[in-house]
């Protein structure tokens, strides 16, 4: 035999050997990923259900605008230099003790959210990952001791936090979160939370 023809047969061994290699490395651990599936149920035993009510039960509902007026903790001035759009209008919710409150651009279109909760930890940190979810979101630690997450929504950004048994949550149109870390902070220290 040539040389040519032994040094093809070795190179197509070798491909041969090399992908059996592969093969043989790879090969447990697609059986491993394959065994990390759901048990299969068995039949005659009793299999859970999915709770009636959904994860949002216990959760204050989403507020809506009640009424025209000004909000008790931020200023028009301060939500327009932190969100860089003009205010003209302002609406609140008729939660007590801190009502949300909603402002809006000169297209009376919403420019900015921000809802204030005072309760429990429990739902004040449920609330904040219901609006910037911990699986999605960016974490958000400002300001100190604060903890929750910011992430797109929308058009927009949401930041939302807690602290014990406080929550701020700002939804604004602008895609920048500093925008909207920045008017949590201010309604923050504004409330003294």
């Amino acid at each position: 035999m040539s040389t040519a023809i032994v040094a093809r047969l070795l190179d197509a061994a070798w491909l041969t050997v090399r992908a059996m290699r592969r093969f043989l490395v790879l090969a447990p651990a697609l059986a491993l990923l394959a065994a990390c599936g759901p048990p299969a149920p068995v039949a005659g035993t009793p299999q859970p259900t999915a709770p009636a009510s959904s994860s949002s039960a216990g959760l204050p509902p989403d507020p809506k605008p009640a009424r025209t007026a000004k909000c008790p903790y931020l200023s028009n001035e301060e939500v327009q230099d932190a969100n860089g759009q003009h205010v003209t209008k302002v609406s609140v919710s008729a939660d007590q003790p801190h009502p949300t409150c909603f402002f809006y651009r000169p297209d009376d279109s919403l420019q900015l959210t921000v809802r204030v909760y005072v309760g429990t930890s429990e739902v004040a940190t449920a609330l904040v990952n219901k609006a910037a979810p911990v699986d999605t979101s960016n974490p958000a630690a400002e300001p100190a001791g604060w903890k929750g997450g910011y992430q797109p929504s929308g058009d927009g950004v949401v930041y939302a936090v807690a602290k014990g048994d406080a929550a701020v949550i700002v939804t604004s149109n602008q895609k920048q979160s500093i925008k909207a870390r920045t008017v949590a902070k201010k309604a923050i220290a504004a409330l003294k939370l």
